[in-house]
């Protein structure tokens, strides 16, 4: 994940770099961990729209990566590639929360679309389907699962953390807190939502539980499922957006 250099030359840079604030040694630690920020631009890229550039990505994680180096505290007993990550991927989220890729007349549609769900789903007491919400408001199936799609993704951005703005300790504390520091109840709460998951996955068919599972649990950009399944990666888009329309309210909660 990170470019090859000795150690010994890398801790001369540091050295220059904590000591000196020594530009050139700043420049070949950033160089020796930009594949960090490319790393975290193609895990965030991979569910944005088309039209957000990848160029603005690495901006904004380049950002984040500068940011860690000048304020990393080589006394305390964390990776500095660890402490970068944070930086990186709170850059990166923040630089998309402030560019709003989504447009005031999508946010729009996409408050449409929420309300008629909640409509339905009042009307009928069960999960509706793209088919009946599309009918409800004029639309066709497919818009209204791309509307979601988009959706959930911008409501993900909003219930993240912007770490980078927070103090070290701060920010340590925010991570440490949501990955071990769960209370009895919200332990027991996240066990019955994925329960609750588990049962919903087993309920999708075939192919989408198998696009979930190499999308999620193998890693598998949709190209690379494409290839796996012979399918155009706009097929497995599509495939992938269906079944987190039929899981979207499971995920949300298991995300906030």
């Amino acid at each position: 994940m990170v470019q090859s250099m000795t150690l010994n030359d890398e801790r001369v840079y540091w050295d220059k770099w904590f000591r000196h604030r020594d530009q050139d040694a700043g420049n070949m630690l950033v160089k020796k961990y930009m594949p960090l920020v490319r790393y975290h631009v193609s895990r965030i890229s991979v569910g944005l729209p088309k039209n957000v550039d990848k160029d603005d990505l690495i901006s904004f994680g380049l950002m984040g990566l500068y940011d860690a180096l000048e304020k990393f505290d080589p006394t305390r007993d964390l990776k500095f590639d660890t402490y970068a990550s944070f930086r990186i991927r709170g850059a990166i989220l923040d630089g998309l929360r402030k560019e709003d890729w989504l447009p005031r007349s999508f946010r729009e549609k996409a408050k449409k679309v929420e309300a008629a769900i909640e409509r339905l789903e009042q009307k009928y007491h069960r999960n509706v389907t793209p088919n009946e919400v599309a009918e409800e408001l004029g639309m066709t199936p497919e818009e209204v699962v791309h509307v979601v799609n988009e959706n959930f993704f911008a409501n993900v951005l909003s219930i993240d953390e912007q770490l980078h703005d927070q103090e070290e300790g701060e920010q340590m504390n925010i991570v440490l807190k949501d990955d071990k520091t769960l209370t009895p109840e919200e332990h027991l709460l996240k066990e019955e939502l994925f329960e609750h998951l588990t049962k919903l996955i087993s309920q999708l068919n075939d192919k989408e539980q198998l696009v979930l599972s190499l999308f999620y649990k193998e890693e598998l950009t949709l190209t690379e499922i494409g290839n796996v399944l012979n399918l155009s990666t706009s097929r497995i888009s599509q495939i992938h957006s269906k079944a987190l329309y039929k899981l979207k309210g499971t995920l949300v909660k298991l995300l906030s």
